[in-house]
């Protein structure tokens, strides 16, 4: 009776080791892969944060003009002119290797906390023609830093309301489309600004 019941002792204590041990296993395996998955989504969001160039070019034509008046009651004034042709590139860069985001392994969840700003850079490339100086009212350096200044500021203006500024966000938004897509196929969570990404389609509505 006495081996009976110390074999059936040795058995539940046996039972109880193999099913601590399968417990154990099990568990190291489930961080494992959680490990693995963790570190291939950073990976795969890393290769995503690019910097996102769309470039143009705008050519136009300026005529400038500076009129200076000398005596009482602008007695005597003198008159100078330039033709100035502008073959000018633009480009709107977003950085992406500046967006914060953190990577949240126990809620499987990617939050973008935020987006960096676009970048708009210009360059004027400047041909000056029929340059007009006045007898006493002549062309300098100064003149020709203002022209640039001020032809710069007038291509800035045109630019945030052209296609160029429409067509750089449509390719901001395919890029950061790339990190719904890695999500929801490991099966993880997309968040921007406390909202949750159900679809690429919201990251439009999210970002407009």
């Amino acid at each position: 009776m006495r081996r009976i019941k110390s074999f059936i002792i040795g058995a539940v204590i046996m039972l109880l080791i193999v099913m601590i041990y399968n417990y154990v296993t099990n568990r190291n395996d489930d961080r494992d892969t959680l490990t693995a998955q963790t570190a291939l989504i950073e990976k795969q969001v890393r290769k995503v944060s690019k910097l996102v160039v769309t470039e143009a070019t705008y050519a136009k034509v300026y005529t400038y003009e500076n009129t200076k008046t000398y005596g009482w009651g602008d007695f005597y004034s003198s008159q100078k002119r330039a033709l100035i042709v502008s073959n000018a590139k633009a480009q709107i860069a977003y950085d992406l290797r500046k967006m914060r985001y953190e990577i949240d392994a126990d809620s499987k969840t990617i939050r973008i906390l935020e987006i960096p700003e676009p970048e708009i850079k210009i360059d004027p490339d400047l041909s000056y023609y029929n340059l007009d100086n006045g007898i006493t009212n002549r062309f300098e350096a100064r003149d020709f830093n203002n022209m640039k200044r001020r032809i710069t500021k007038d291509l800035r203006g045109k630019i945030i309301k052209s296609n160029i500024v429409k067509n750089a966000e449509n390719r901001l938004l395919t890029e950061l489309s790339q990190i719904y897509i890695i999500a929801s196929s490991q099966g993880w969570t997309l968040e921007f600004d406390g909202s949750k990404i159900h679809s690429e389609k919201e990251w439009k509505t999210i970002l407009d």
